[in-house]
Protein backbone atom coordinates (compact mmCIF):
# COMPACT_ATOMS: atom_id res chain seq x y z
CA UNK A 1 0.00 0.00 0.00
CA UNK A 2 1.33 3.75 -0.91
CA UNK A 3 2.59 5.85 2.02
CA UNK A 4 -0.45 8.41 0.51
CA UNK A 5 -2.74 5.60 0.89
CA UNK A 6 -1.98 4.54 4.49
CA UNK A 7 -1.80 7.88 5.78
CA UNK A 8 -5.18 8.44 4.77
CA UNK A 9 -6.47 4.90 6.13
CA UNK A 10 -4.95 6.41 9.37
CA UNK A 11 -6.80 9.64 9.07
CA UNK A 12 -10.04 8.42 8.03
CA UNK A 13 -10.07 5.61 11.43
CA UNK A 14 -8.38 8.08 13.82
CA UNK A 15 -10.58 11.30 13.07
CA UNK A 16 -13.33 9.71 11.94
CA UNK A 17 -13.39 11.01 8.69
CA UNK A 18 -15.68 9.27 5.99
CA UNK A 19 -13.41 6.94 3.34
CA UNK A 20 -15.20 7.73 0.15
CA UNK A 21 -14.34 11.55 0.68
CA UNK A 22 -11.45 13.10 -0.32
CA UNK A 23 -8.50 14.59 2.25
CA UNK A 24 -9.36 18.02 0.19
CA UNK A 25 -12.44 18.02 1.07
CA UNK A 26 -11.84 17.72 4.62
CA UNK A 27 -8.60 20.30 4.22
CA UNK A 28 -11.62 23.02 2.43
CA UNK A 29 -14.29 22.24 5.58
CA UNK A 30 -11.42 23.42 8.11
CA UNK A 31 -10.71 26.26 6.26
CA UNK A 32 -14.06 27.27 5.80
CA UNK A 33 -16.12 26.13 8.53
CA UNK A 34 -13.62 26.01 11.62
CA UNK A 35 -11.67 29.16 10.31
CA UNK A 36 -14.02 31.36 8.31
CA UNK A 37 -17.07 29.88 10.89
CA UNK A 38 -19.13 29.67 7.27
CA UNK A 39 -21.91 26.45 8.30
CA UNK A 40 -20.33 27.18 12.15
CA UNK A 41 -22.90 25.59 14.42
CA UNK A 42 -22.72 22.15 11.53
CA UNK A 43 -21.30 19.15 13.57
CA UNK A 44 -20.00 17.48 10.35
CA UNK A 45 -18.01 18.27 6.91
CA UNK A 46 -19.82 20.48 4.64
CA UNK A 47 -18.68 21.52 1.63
CA UNK A 48 -17.57 24.90 1.10
CA UNK A 49 -20.77 26.09 -1.24
CA UNK A 50 -23.42 24.62 0.98
CA UNK A 51 -25.08 26.73 3.14
CA UNK A 52 -27.08 25.49 6.30
CA UNK A 53 -29.24 27.80 7.72
CA UNK A 54 -30.20 27.50 11.58
CA UNK A 55 -28.36 23.97 11.80
CA UNK A 56 -29.34 23.61 15.46
CA UNK A 57 -33.06 22.86 13.99
CA UNK A 58 -31.82 20.31 11.52
CA UNK A 59 -32.34 16.43 12.74
CA UNK A 60 -29.71 14.41 10.89
CA UNK A 61 -29.90 10.50 11.47
CA UNK A 62 -26.50 7.97 11.18
CA UNK A 63 -25.01 7.89 7.74
CA UNK A 64 -26.74 11.11 6.69
CA UNK A 65 -24.31 14.59 5.65
CA UNK A 66 -26.31 16.63 4.20
CA UNK A 67 -24.26 19.69 3.03
CA UNK A 68 -21.44 17.61 1.62
CA UNK A 69 -22.91 17.83 -2.35
CA UNK A 70 -21.61 21.67 -3.82
CA UNK A 71 -24.57 23.68 -3.71
CA UNK A 72 -26.98 22.70 -1.03
CA UNK A 73 -28.85 25.30 0.53
CA UNK A 74 -31.00 23.77 3.73
CA UNK A 75 -32.66 26.57 5.66
CA UNK A 76 -34.28 25.19 8.66
CA UNK A 77 -35.49 28.02 10.23
CA UNK A 78 -39.11 25.65 11.20
CA UNK A 79 -37.08 22.38 11.45
CA UNK A 80 -36.13 19.75 9.37
CA UNK A 81 -35.89 16.14 10.25
CA UNK A 82 -33.23 13.82 7.41
CA UNK A 83 -33.80 9.94 8.15
CA UNK A 84 -30.71 7.61 8.16
CA UNK A 85 -28.51 7.23 5.19
CA UNK A 86 -30.60 9.57 3.03
CA UNK A 87 -28.83 11.49 0.46
CA UNK A 88 -28.89 15.35 -1.11
CA UNK A 89 -27.60 15.58 -4.48
CA UNK A 90 -25.63 19.12 -5.75
CA UNK A 91 -27.88 22.01 -5.61
CA UNK A 92 -30.68 20.27 -3.40
CA UNK A 93 -32.57 22.93 -1.74
CA UNK A 94 -34.34 22.36 1.69
CA UNK A 95 -36.58 25.28 2.39
CA UNK A 96 -38.62 24.97 5.80
CA UNK A 97 -40.08 28.65 6.15
CA UNK A 98 -41.70 30.99 3.80
CA UNK A 99 -41.33 34.51 3.54
CA UNK A 100 -44.42 36.88 4.56
CA UNK A 101 -46.19 38.34 1.07
CA UNK A 102 -45.88 41.81 2.79
CA UNK A 103 -42.85 42.16 4.56
CA UNK A 104 -40.67 40.28 2.71
CA UNK A 105 -37.97 40.13 5.14
CA UNK A 106 -39.07 37.90 7.54
CA UNK A 107 -40.07 34.35 7.44
CA UNK A 108 -43.57 32.99 8.67
CA UNK A 109 -44.19 29.56 10.42
CA UNK A 110 -44.51 26.52 8.82
CA UNK A 111 -44.62 23.19 9.66
CA UNK A 112 -41.11 21.56 10.01
CA UNK A 113 -39.99 19.41 6.33
CA UNK A 114 -39.66 15.70 7.12
CA UNK A 115 -37.16 13.19 4.87
CA UNK A 116 -37.71 9.55 5.88
CA UNK A 117 -34.93 6.52 5.35
CA UNK A 118 -33.04 5.96 2.59
CA UNK A 119 -34.05 8.79 0.22
CA UNK A 120 -32.45 10.37 -2.53
CA UNK A 121 -32.82 13.67 -3.58
CA UNK A 122 -31.61 14.38 -6.97
CA UNK A 123 -29.55 17.10 -8.27
CA UNK A 124 -31.47 20.76 -7.99
CA UNK A 125 -34.82 18.87 -6.49
CA UNK A 126 -36.58 21.92 -4.52
CA UNK A 127 -38.03 20.52 -1.17
CA UNK A 128 -40.89 23.31 0.07
CA UNK A 129 -42.27 23.78 3.60
CA UNK A 130 -44.33 21.50 5.38
CA UNK A 131 -43.46 18.44 2.94
CA UNK A 132 -43.12 15.12 3.88
CA UNK A 133 -41.30 12.25 2.02
CA UNK A 134 -41.41 8.87 3.52
CA UNK A 135 -38.76 6.15 3.31
CA UNK A 136 -36.74 5.04 0.28
CA UNK A 137 -38.44 8.35 -1.60
CA UNK A 138 -36.41 9.31 -4.88
CA UNK A 139 -36.57 12.59 -5.79
CA UNK A 140 -36.06 13.34 -9.51
CA UNK A 141 -33.26 16.01 -10.60
CA UNK A 142 -34.95 19.53 -10.41
CA UNK A 143 -37.98 18.54 -9.17
CA UNK A 144 -40.38 21.20 -7.23
CA UNK A 145 -41.99 19.29 -4.33
CA UNK A 146 -44.64 21.11 -3.15
CA UNK A 147 -46.73 18.60 -1.68
CA UNK A 148 -46.55 15.25 0.76
CA UNK A 149 -45.50 11.32 -0.30
CA UNK A 150 -46.05 10.45 3.19
CA UNK A 151 -46.12 6.43 2.01
CA UNK A 152 -42.66 6.69 0.53
CA UNK A 153 -40.99 3.94 -1.35
CA UNK A 154 -41.61 5.69 -4.73
CA UNK A 155 -39.97 7.93 -7.02
CA UNK A 156 -41.47 11.46 -7.68
CA UNK A 157 -40.28 13.99 -10.29
CA UNK A 158 -41.18 16.99 -12.04
CA UNK A 159 -42.56 20.68 -11.25
CA UNK A 160 -44.52 20.28 -9.32
CA UNK A 161 -43.59 17.04 -8.53
CA UNK A 162 -46.06 13.70 -9.28
CA UNK A 163 -45.67 10.59 -8.60
CA UNK A 164 -44.17 8.32 -10.89
CA UNK A 165 -43.61 4.77 -9.98
CA UNK A 166 -43.85 2.71 -6.58
CA UNK A 167 -40.76 0.77 -5.37
CA UNK A 168 -40.95 -2.78 -4.65
CA UNK A 169 -41.05 -2.55 -0.22
CA UNK A 170 -39.64 -5.93 0.52
CA UNK A 171 -36.72 -4.81 -2.05
CA UNK A 172 -36.25 -1.70 -0.05
CA UNK A 173 -36.72 -3.53 3.17
CA UNK A 174 -33.24 -5.64 2.64
CA UNK A 175 -31.63 -3.05 1.10
CA UNK A 176 -31.69 -1.03 4.60
CA UNK A 177 -31.10 -4.04 6.53
CA UNK A 178 -28.00 -5.05 4.60
CA UNK A 179 -26.98 -1.06 4.97
CA UNK A 180 -27.84 -1.11 8.62
CA UNK A 181 -25.72 -4.30 8.87
CA UNK A 182 -22.90 -2.84 6.83
CA UNK A 183 -23.09 0.10 9.45
CA UNK A 184 -23.40 -1.41 12.23
CA UNK A 185 -19.91 -3.56 11.04
CA UNK A 186 -18.14 -0.57 10.27
CA UNK A 187 -18.08 -0.33 6.45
Amino acid sequence: MQLRQQVKKWLTRTLGLRAEMPLSFYALDVLFRRLLRQNAGVRWAVHHTSTIRSPHRLVVGQGCFPGDSPGVYINADNGIHIGDFTNLGPQVGLISANHDAVNNVGHVAAAPLRIGRFCWLGMGAVVLPGVELGDFTIVGAGAVVTRSFPAGHCVVAGNPARLLKHLNQDECHAQAQRRYEQHAAGQ
